[in-house]
């Protein structure tokens, strides 16, 4: 079985010798225990050294976690000559209760509707070879006052004179690239810059994917500030303009925008690539268009499907700052975007992250940062894990933990430890409990 506590020396640097002591019992339980991941459910599993007392007292200390990712991931999961990504996202927790530090109402595209709970917004460096998404910085969003007492009130709709065509006398044109970015593109900004503060140049980072929450100019211009191309969702009616490619040379021509696509008649010179498959035709569309909303032009995918036996279409609008980035790239890059899903998955289901009853700002951070710390840890641990039990998942790893602790407390109660013939044997059987995939027949013994 593989040593926790000698995976955390790469964090002594930044925890004291205590918190890291505290932080290997609790990662052995929280592998080994059932139910829900609590305080008290994780005192139950930890053992001599975790009393729930110890577990309160690291869930009250401030941990730097963003530098707890940063060198964790440099030491086990970077893989060298590996592309890397950085992705973003939300994650919504439902909670009940009141006192609950950033309880408030978000929408959660679970349940398609708001809810009381918290919310997390997470990055990721997801690997584009290994097709992984990897946690790598965790801030809790918290509404502004402005946000939470923000209650449309009806206004008496006043009667004005219809002005007439054209621009109002002294109008001026607005610089779209100057924008005024919002709280969550602010939190966004501020989480991209200290990140950028510990990689330093040790990856480079080129591009930002982000879901079709973020497909708008404000968001576009906010990656630009930070160095980064984006690359995102637009919504399916958007309108988006040919660039105006005839200017008159007789006068000084100011056109900008020429003709508007139309959807459902993309021009031929535009398709990129066509497939069938079961009767489902793809077209892949490519070029740079305009957008009356952004200040710049962009560079457009335009994924259309086609029912052959009832001709019904269907298309996804994929953009990227990055004129020169291919349509395989812009697909592929925005597919694994959804990686950062499976971590929200991992984190909820296994380590404790829709669990965890914390009321206090620090314990709140350091519940919600240590399950995504689990995702990293369990990745780490599955890549050794299934050189031997290949196809394993959490659900197996969690097994095999929790046999090796059964067998560690019954050999406790044996006046002599048996045989190493009958040992191997009853950690075989003890640590298939559970499992879901085909068990290896080489287990070995502590």
């Amino acid at each position: 079985m593989i040593d926790i506590l000698s995976l955390l020396q790469c964090l002594l640097p930044q925890i004291n010798a205590t918190t890291m002591r505290q932080l290997n019992q609790i990662i052995l339980a929280m592998l080994a225990m059932s139910g829900r991941v609590t305080m008290l459910g994780i005192s139950r599993w930890a053992g001599v050294g975790g009393s729930y007392r110890t577990t309160l007292r690291f869930f009250h200390t401030v941990i730097p976690w963003a530098t707890l990712f940063w060198l964790f991931f440099r030491k086990h999961l970077w893989r060298e000559n590996e592309v890397y990504l950085l992705a973003g996202d939300e994650v919504v927790v439902s909670k009940s209760g009141k006192q609950t530090y950033g309880l408030d109402r978000f929408f959660s595209s679970l349940a398609s509707k708001p809810i009381n709970g918290l919310s997390f917004f997470a990055l990721s460096l997801v690997s584009v070879g290994g097709r992984q998404s990897f946690p790598i910085q965790i801030e809790q969003v918290i509404k502004s006052e402005n946000q939470t007492n923000s209650t449309p009130a009806v206004k008496k709709v006043k009667s004005k004179e219809k002005r007439g065509r054209g621009r109002p006398k002294g109008s001026k044109n607005k610089n779209k690239a100057q924008v005024i970015l919002t709280s969550e593109l602010l939190l966004i900004q501020k989480m991209i810059n200290s990140l950028f503060e510990l990689v330093g140049n040790f990856i480079p980072l080129t591009y930002l994917v982000l879901d079709g929450h973020f497909g708008n100019n404000n968001a576009l211009q906010m990656a630009r500030l930070v160095n980064l191309h984006i690359i995102s969702k637009l919504r399916h009616d958007s309108a988006l303009y040919v660039p105006y490619e005839n200017p008159d040379s007789s006068k000084r021509s100011r056109r900008k925008y020429g003709d508007k696509l139309d959807y459902r008649n993309i021009p031929d010179k535009y398709l990129c690539k066509s497939d069938i498959e079961d009767e489902i035709q793809t077209d892949i569309y490519q070029t740079t268009l305009l957008h009356k909303e952004f200040a710049q032009a962009i560079n457009v995918v335009i994924l259309v499907k086609t029912n052959l036996k009832t001709h019904s279409c269907s298309h996804v609008i994929l953009f990227s700052s990055d004129l020169t980035l291919s349509f395989e790239n812009i697909v592929d890059y925005y597919k694994l975007r959804f990686q950062i899903e499976f971590n929200f998955r991992d984190a909820k289901q296994f380590w404790g992250l829709e669990d965890f009853m914390n009321l206090g700002q620090t314990a709140v951070t350091n519940a919600a940062n240590l399950a995504f710390f689990m995702v990293n840890l369990s990745h780490n641990l599955l890549a050794d894990f299934r050189q031997l039990n290949p196809g394993s998942g959490i659900i197996d790893l969690k097994a095999y933990y929790r046999g090796f602790r059964y067998v560690c407390e019954m050999l406790k109660m044996l006046p002599e430890i048996p045989e190493p013939i009958l040992l191997t044997q009853i950690f075989a059987k003890l640590t298939t409990l559970g499992r879901i995939h085909n068990v290896s027949t080489s287990v070995e013994p502590l």
